[in-house]
């Protein structure tokens, strides 16, 4: 039985995307579904906004090429903005049936003082959100 047909998965281009693309990779293989990487960037300058850009693209297509090696379906999208606004603008739009994304582990005044997107979303969203704690 398919349980998931559309994965979004959110990802910030760093060391703590390996486990969730490991443990979505997993997911769509066993139910032979499709996967969308979704990097936001939020910078607060048009040069910073290029430069990020550029690095998540390079990002972005090594993260592409592993999944399509694996046979997942799967393509990028890069937006820039608030990353809760951004993320929740494309599952209204995208058709998914799960959001997965990495936590960073902040503790509760880390989230204060940082916000949590996955806190802003768990509230937002109604189709199933996988968090995994980044190990780092």
């Amino acid at each position: 039985m398919q349980i998931y047909k559309n994965i979004l998965l959110t990802i910030d281009c760093s060391e703590v995307d390996g486990p969730i693309i490991a443990h979505v990779s997993a997911l769509a293989l066993q139910n032979n579904a499709r996967v969308v990487l979704l990097h936001v960037i939020h910078a607060h300058t048009l040069d910073q906004d290029r430069v990020l850009r550029n690095e998540a693209s390079i990002t972005l297509e090594g993260r592409l090429s592993s999944l399509r090696t694996q046979g997942i379906d799967a393509s990028s999208i890069i937006r820039s903005g608030e990353p809760d606004t951004e993320i929740l603008r494309e599952i209204e739009g995208g058709g998914y049936d799960l959001v997965a994304m990495a936590t960073h582990g902040h503790t509760f005044i880390g989230d204060i003082l940082f916000g949590s997107v996955s806190e802003s979303l768990k509230h937002k969203i109604t189709i199933p959100l996988l968090l995994l704690k980044s190990r780092n």
